[in-house]
């Protein structure tokens, strides 16, 4: 999606944010501009992100921070160790948080990238 991010935060934004409404458009509209600002330590892969925003033009997400994507993750075996939001702050890309709710599953964005790109009907397969 971009050259300037680290390629598993533009993987993940890529499929995180591949719906065709409005506020997804504009947002990946900003991710070329987009740099990453810094990373939580603990190795989930959430990222605080960099934006010029006199480079772009907001989302129409209104003017506060706002969850503009969230997706919970499911596994193989379909359960779901947690999530990914993105948040917007005034209409601009703002961080990219991976939640985890397991103790036993690691969460992380190599994990997050992999259970999104597994076919959602999965767990209807006997």
């Amino acid at each position: 999606m971009t050259h300037g991010l680290p390629e598993d935060v533009a993987a993940v934004l890529d499929l995180v944010l591949s719906a065709d409404e409005p506020v997804h458009v504009a947002l990946r509209r900003q991710v070329p501009r987009l740099g990453v600002q810094s990373r939580c330590r603990c190795g989930c892969g959430t990222a605080y992100f960099a934006l010029d925003t006199d480079r772009v033009e907001p989302a129409p997400t209104g003017p506060g921070t706002v969850v503009a994507a969230d997706v919970q993750l499911l596994t193989e075996t379909g359960e779901c160790p947690g999530e990914v939001l993105v948040f917007a702050q005034g209409g601009y890309l703002s961080w990219l948080e991976v939640c985890s709710w397991s103790n036993d599953v690691e969460v992380n964005l190599a994990s997050v990238r992999r259970w999104l790109q597994l076919p959602r009907d999965f767990a209807d397969r006997g």
